[in-house]
This record gives structure tokens, C-alpha cells and sequence, in this order.
């Protein structure tokens, strides 16, 4: 009887915040190492999100990721997986390789999962949704760097998404656009779904990662920030905090927030249902930013 009584108080707790947001458009990033778990019941945990996220009127948009996927492609493909500064350089070849990996087979297997478990989604391969412009890094003496294919989101194409929302559908993004000059550009999922979120006026974005949250020591899960302002950002990349992998996604989280969204989650896809525990229920896990 205990344990029904406590399944009731969840309820009654995730209650106001289903209230709250019914209706509203929630923006998840979905990568990982968790993505490739040989483990079902972890694969699958988000998709179980997402489907009860569409069940309580909240329109989930799903931006997927996909790195270990390509480069496993890519050792097949005898090419070798080149990084500068976190970005992967990436030539014609394996530009394609990185569409293919995440537009037809990591996009599908998604789509697939959620649709299994009664939702309804919808897969777009990248290039239909985003448009982007070539980035360029800087060496250390200040010289631009060309790492090839690789593009920074700069426009969303929002009709098929909002398209899909009207009709009670989860669009689900690759995370891979089309450039000024026709070609096809890898990049980086989480500032593709902080464009997302900005262009649909999502009222939360939530980054799904294989690290429990932001950490003030990287190596010490206990040191996760709960809390994080915006105005706080500058300080921690300065000490270091904010480093390598977590610089495009907490530059990410400041442009949403910065453009209306309310709150930006950083959550740990291995725990289960670590959506829900974030957005339903007073503690959350995690660290959430906000203004």
C-alpha cells in the first residue's frame, strides 16, 4: 500500500508542472554515450520520455547526435577521425559519411523507437531544417584554421516542424545543414537545437549527455552546479569550469536564454527518465540555467 501511496505523491508533485506547460514546445538534445548501450531499457528511456511528454500535451522536438556512430563509420571506411579544438575536421568524404551515419540510420533508428512505444514521430535529415555558414577556428597565434565541412547552424527552417506540432507529431533533426554553397555541413548538435528552440519559442531546452550536469571538478560528480545564471558563465569558463565539450553547449544554453527560452537543463542521459525528473518534479537533477 506504502509503494502506491508514493506512486500517488509523484503524481501530485509532476501535476502543476504538467498544468504549467500543456501545450508549450520542448526542445531535448539527445547524445551520448548512453545511445549506443547495449542495454534496450537505456536506449529506449528517452524515447519513453518523449512519448509521455506527448501524452500530457507537451510537444517534445527531438535534435539527436551521433559522434561514436560516425566515427565507427569512418574505421570502416578507412578514414581516421581528426579533432581540432573538440571540432572534427571533416573533408568531402566524410561529410557524407557523417550525413549518412545521422540522416539514415540514427534518424530512422530514433523515429522508430518513439514510434514502437505508441508516440508519433517524424525524422528530417538535417539539410531540410537547417542552413548554416562555414566556421573557421583560430590557431593559437591568431591564424584561421579551415577543418573543412563544418558549419554553425544560422537559420531554421520551421514550416515541416510546426507543421509536425500541430498534428500531435515529435520532429526528430540530424544535426547536419545545407551551407551557402550547396553542400552539406556536420555540425554541432547542441547549437543546432538552441536554434531550434529559438526559432519555435520553446519554453525549455534540455542538453541529454553521458555527465551528470555542469561540474566544478570534472572528475567528482558530487561538485555538480544545481543552479547556474547566465551572468555567472564568464566567471567559470575564466577558472576553467566551463571547458572543452561543455563550451558550445553553456554558449548554447546563454543565446536561448538570452532569446526567451525559460529555462536551459543539463541532464545525464544514463539515469532513467532524467527528463521527467527534471521537469516534473521541485528537485530535478542536473544543472538548469537560467537568467
Amino acid at each position: 500500500m506504502q509503494d502506491l501511496i508514493s506512486k500517488a505523491a509523484m503524481l501530485l508533485e509532476a501535476l502543476p508542472y504538467i498544468q504549467k506547460f500543456s501545450g508549450e514546445t520542448f526542445v531535448v538534445k539527445y547524445g551520448g554515450s548512453f545511445m549506443d548501450s547495449p542495454d534496450a531499457n537505456v536506449r529506449n528511456g528517452v524515447a519513453r520520455d518523449v512519448v509521455f511528454l506527448e501524452a500530457v500535451e507537451i510537444n517534445p522536438v527531438v535534435v539527436h547526435g551521433g559522434g561514436k556512430a560516425i566515427t565507427r563509420a569512418m574505421e570502416k571506411a578507412g578514414l581516421k577521425a581528426n579533432f581540432i579544438q573538440g571540432q572534427r575536421v571533416t573533408d568531402e568524404a566524410t561529410a557524407k559519411i557523417v550525413d549518412d551515419v545521422l540522416s539514415r540510420e540514427i534518424n530512422p533508428e530514433v523515429v522508430a523507437t518513439i514510434n514502437s512505444l505508441s508516440g508519433a514521430a517524424k525524422g528530417f535529415a538535417g539539410p531540410e531544417i537547417f542552413k548554416c555558414r562555414k566556421i573557421y577556428l583560430k590557431s593559437p597565434e591568431g591564424e584561421p584554421l579551415d577543418i573543412g565541412y563544418v558549419g554553425e547552424v544560422i537559420e531554421v527552417n520551421t514550416a515541416p516542424l510546426l507543421e509536425c506540432i500541430a498534428q500531435g507529431i515529435t520532429p526528430v533533426i540530424s544535426p547536419t545543414g545545407r551551407g551557402e554553397d550547396g553542400k552539406i555541413y556536420n555540425c554541432n548538435a547542441d547549437v543546432a537545437a538552441a536554434q531550434v528552440a529559438i526559432a519555435l519559442k520553446a519554453k525549455r531546452l534540455v542538453f541529454m549527455s553521458d555527465v551528470p550536469g555542469l561540474m566544478r571538478d570534472p572528475k567528482d560528480p558530487s561538485t555538480v552546479i544545481s543552479h547556474l545564471q547566465i551572468s555567472e558563465v564568464d566567471g567559470l569558463k575564466r577558472a576553467g569550469v566551463i571547458d572543452k565539450g561543455m563550451i558550445p553547449k553553456v554558449d548554447s544554453a546563454v543565446a536561448a536564454i538570452t532569446a526567451g527560452v525559460e529555462k536551459v537543463s543539463f541532464v545525464d542521459g544514463r539515469v532513467q527518465h532524467s527528463v521527467l525528473l527534471e521537469i516534473f518534479t521541485d528537485e530535478g537533477v542536473g544543472t538548469e540555467v537560467v537568467m
